[in-house]
């Protein structure tokens, strides 16, 4: 048993893609359904620098925040 600790992915070297190939754009959104991005956030992801990925992690985490959930 490992008791190595595993940082959330905003805070890894090099940031990690949030993609769980479950890729379908909400048409209310405008989100990804999988991974909470916008398609321009989903098409600079390859290039862009961690600041930018560590941005929209941020921004994935304020949209998860804001799901509505049924009662």
């Amino acid at each position: 048993m490992s008791n190595r600790i595993t940082l959330p992915p905003e805070q890894q070297t090099p940031v990690p893609s949030p993609c769980i190939n479950l890729c379908k754009m909400s048409q209310d959104t405008g989100f990804c359904e999988g991974c909470m991005r916008t398609i321009d956030e989903i098409v600079a992801w390859g290039t862009a620098s961690d600041e930018f990925k560590r941005g929209v992690w941020a921004e994935i985490r304020r949209r998860e925040a804001d799901l509505p959930f049924a009662d």
